[in-house]
């Protein structure tokens, strides 16, 4: 693994799909401001500050896009939970990958495919992590979030998080690459917030209003509507 720090950057997953070709597989990319950061469906990641984690996993297991890369979501999601317990606090998932803590969201991931023509690049596969965003800054937020210095009321060490989640992160990531969401499914499963509830979700635009009754065994999720299962394998719980 190569850890590349940049002060500020527009956004760590645009700076690994602009540099793809010249990037080796495992490289992070990670930086203190970021200027233009995003999230899923295009929403805007705000920088609270240069002691939280806006990072950048650049991956490319294969030589060709595999459907496996669609999980990797999830697979860092789960990783993250498990990091952030390690630090004593209950972290949840809500489907496909967004890391709650007491009902409020503490992270966000988003994965890119970096493409020239046909030919496969790699995966930009992206995190950011409200390590010490203080409340003042969280209450500016649109959406219920919180921070890891919130929950523990003390000052969090964001490189010895970073390196304790990297550390995680390789430790799995080849059965993981091997075996599919299948490998996680049970801990995913068990921090999943979501299931036996009633939820919308948003997929592509269109709204689907149910219960969620279960994950398949490639992470896609199964929404009982109007006492009819559908299974979605891409969308966002609202």
């Amino acid at each position: 693994m190569e850890l590349l720090y940049l002060e500020e950057v527009d956004s760590t997953n645009a700076y690994v799909k602009s540099h793809a070709s010249e990037l080796k597989d495992f490289t992070v990319v990670y930086t203190s401001h970021q200027t233009a950061g995003r999230g899923r469906l295009s929403r805007k990641w705000v920088d609270t500050g240069s002691d939280n984690i806006y990072m950048t996993i650049f991956l490319k297991p294969f030589d060709e896009f595999k459907p496996i890369y669609s999980n990797l979501t999830q697979y860092l999601s789960v990783v993250l939970a498990q990091t952030l317990e390690d630090y004593g606090v209950e972290a949840k998932i809500k489907w496909p990958n967004d890391v709650l803590v007491n009902g409020k969201k503490i992270a966000g991931i988003l994965s890119e495919t970096s493409m020239q023509g046909n030919k496969f690049l790699g995966l930009a596969l992206g995190v950011g992590i409200n390590l010490n965003t203080s409340q003042e800054s969280l209450d500016k937020i649109d959406k219920p979030a919180t921070s890891l210095a919130v929950c523990l009321n003390k000052k969090i060490d964001r490189d010895k998080f970073l390196h304790a989640l990297l550390e995680k992160f390789c430790l799995y990531y080849d059965k993981f690459i091997n075996e599919g969401f299948l490998y996680i499914k049970d801990e995913y499963v068990k921090r999943a917030s979501f299931l036996n509830t009633r939820v919308s979700i948003n997929v592509l635009g269109e709204i689907h209003e149910g219960i969620a009754v279960g994950l398949t065994d490639d992470g896609a999720l199964v929404l009982n509507e109007n006492n009819k299962n559908h299974v979605f394998l891409i969308g966002d719980i609202l």
